[in-house]
């Protein structure tokens, strides 16, 4: 079974901007690898996450990891739409949220929020509707299966229309 991404469906990204525990990242990245994504990043992370600490799936060695140290240093494909992931009002829950072909998506980090120039790079903005806030690499995990989820009924909805 070939179990590459189809390049119809286009790609992923997932990142955690001021991470700071290694084991939040660590579980991000493995789930990340796990769901297909074509890369993984940190904007702003402490020097505890490092690349070395962070994985034990070594996902390095199969998919291109970013560090930018802000906002101004992340350099996205063209035609990458930036998603962030936070509680905030004006944010689409998801659910109901129709995943970019291209797309990057960005956490908080724990214990705290995307910053004000993180949230303005947005195109999109999402929530997990829970009652607080969760893990951030559990959220990290929703998302993704969200996405796929989403591509799977569109792909679903394509071939009983054709």
């Amino acid at each position: 079974m070939d179990n590459r991404p189809d390049q119809k469906r286009g790609y992923f990204g997932i990142g955690i901007e001021n991470a700071s525990k290694p084991m939040n990242m660590g579980n991000l990245v493995r789930s990340a690898h796990a769901f297909g994504a074509h890369f993984v990043f940190t904007i702003n992370a402490r020097q505890a996450v490092t690349r070395t600490h962070a994985d034990t799936s070594k996902t390095e060695k199969s998919l291109p990891w970013y560090e930018w140290q802000d906002t101004n240093d992340m350099a996205l494909p063209q035609n990458c739409q930036l998603v962030g992931v936070e509680l905030l009002e004006e944010a689409i829950d998801l659910p109901h949220f129709a995943h970019p072909r291209c797309a990057a998506y960005v956490l908080g980090p724990e214990r705290g929020s995307l910053s004000p120039a993180l949230v303005a790079r947005c195109q999109h903005i999402i929530r997990i509707p829970t009652r607080f806030c969760i893990n951030v690499q559990i959220a990290g995990a929703v998302v993704m299966y969200d996405r796929l989820l989403y591509q799977s009924n569109k792909a679903r909805a394509l071939h009983h229309i054709s």
